[in-house]
């Protein structure tokens, strides 16, 4: 789930034409309702998480999606507890049309409620034609698809500035030993080795996937995820006692850990590219290269580069994958147009509106890498489409939301309370099992 400015919408195949007939980079036409105004008068909402410059590059793709037909948007920005606060709008009888799920167990939990519906045969056929099948399992609940997976994202990097680490004498590491130990050495020369945005507690979650992905192996990581294996496990025991080991290390943590619950996401990526650096690394998504690029005028590749997220202990290098999934509600006002706002976002037109401006992936087979601004973002990209169903999606998004996906309780909470205390590994992975339970009973 759980960042992103360029004008120009050249994306190395010609101008991207945002009119009736246009043809995206990826192959033939396509249409969002006839291009000819046919949704006229009617105003589709769209309710998601994005704030910034995340919502100001998808109301550029709700604006092709006007100019395609007709039908104007509407965006609201929901804030980290999406499920909570649609929920409330449902029960208010003022219901979004579209919502931008950024969590598999979210989706799961409102198409128990019943409150999806089912996408139409249009877009059933485009994932079945241009996604990875994995993307179609996570917008599918009992076999039926409620989901498109519109923007993705690859979180398994790790961001740095150049520049530090040329300064430190260092090279972007191949195994976590030598992240830690170059951590060290840029510590020893004047900048700590991460930022750590811990008053977000998905950042905390995504830390350890990485670790766990990369120490476990991939089929604990599904039992884990499905809450087939308990959390007291010794495996989480163990990811948990070589994460706190970084965490409880004040020369790696730019402020310590008080400073580090204190910094949310975007003021972790301004602590290695803004202004005043005060750290070499910031782990997250290919998202940080949008921040930093939008924020801070860095140059992707130049300015900004990552590294994978190194493997642990001489095992596999993790990749955790995440994404939002458009879906359509049963209570929205303007379920026709909001079916067809998804078969535009299904579109790689749709998706080269976004890619062209920076701080996105999209699991579109079909959208030409030469949509993407840099060649970074096309490596991503790349990596990520290539990857198909071995990537492993974010555990946290996979679960309830009482546990994996609501600010101040389950995983986020007990992860930022091992970050203000990881002496006790054990005892976070029972505080872990307790609320897993219980949501998972619930």
């Amino acid at each position: 789930m759980k960042m992103q400015r360029r004008t120009t919408l050249l994306a190395g195949c010609g101008s991207l034409v945002l009119a009736l007939g246009a043809t995206a980079c990826g192959g033939g036409a396509v249409s969002a309702g006839g291009g000819d105004k046919a949704l006229s008068g009617q105003t589709v909402t769209v309710a998601g998480v994005w704030s910034g410059s995340e919502q100001a590059n998808f109301q550029k793709v709700l604006d092709a999606f006007t100019e395609k037909t007709g039908a104007k948007t509407q965006f609201v920005s929901t804030g980290d507890n999406v499920s909570t606060v649609v929920g409330s709008k449902i029960e208010g009888g003022d219901a979004p049309d579209v919502v931008m799920v950024p969590q598999v167990g979210v989706l799961k939990q409102f198409a128990d409620q019943g409150w999806l519906q089912p996408l139409s045969g249009a877009v059933r056929q485009t994932v079945r034609a241009d996604y990875a099948p994995v993307w179609k399992n996570y917008g599918s609940v009992d076999g039926t698809l409620y989901g498109l997976y519109f923007k993705a994202a690859h979180k398994s990097m790790v961001w740095y500035s150049p520049q530090a680490f040329s300064q430190a004498g260092v090279q972007p590491p191949k195994t976590y030993d030598q992240m830690l130990k170059a951590g060290h050495t840029v510590s020893d020369s004047g900048l700590s080795a991460f930022s750590v945005g811990g008053e977000d507690g998905w950042t905390l979650t995504d830390w350890f996937e990485n670790v766990y992905l990369s120490q476990a192996g991939p089929q604990k990581y599904d039992a884990l995820a499905s809450h087939k294996l308990k959390w007291t496990d010794a495996s989480v025991v163990r990811a948990l006692t070589t994460l706190g080991e970084l965490f409880k290390d004040r020369q790696l943590i730019a402020g310590g850990q008080k400073e580090a619950l204190a910094t949310d996401f975007p003021g972790s990526v301004e602590k290695v590219f803004g202004p005043k650096p005060e750290a070499a690394m910031v782990y997250e998504g290919d998202f940080v290269g949008g921040v930093a690029h939008d924020q801070y005028g860095k140059t992707v590749g130049k300015d900004a580069d990552f590294f994978p997220f190194p493997a642990v202990e001489g095992t596999n290098a993790p990749v955790v994958s995440g994404g939002d999934a458009a879906v359509v509600l049963k209570a929205g006002k303007h379920r026709t147009a909001a079916m067809k706002l998804l078969e535009y976002l299904g579109s790689p037109e749709a998706a080269a509106v976004w890619a062209g401006e920076g701080g996105f992936l999209s699991p579109n087979k079909k959208l030409s890498l030469s949509s993407y601004p840099d060649d970074v973002t096309k490596a991503t990209a790349k990596s990520l489409i290539e990857a198909g169903d071995s990537v492993r999606f974010d555990m946290s998004d996979q679960a309830p939301a009482a546990f994996g996906g609501t600010k101040g309780a389950g995983e986020w909470k007990v992860l930022q309370d091992f970050l203000r205390d990881p002496s006790d590994p054990k005892a976070t992975a029972a505080a872990l099992e307790f609320s897993a339970a219980k949501a998972y009973r619930d």
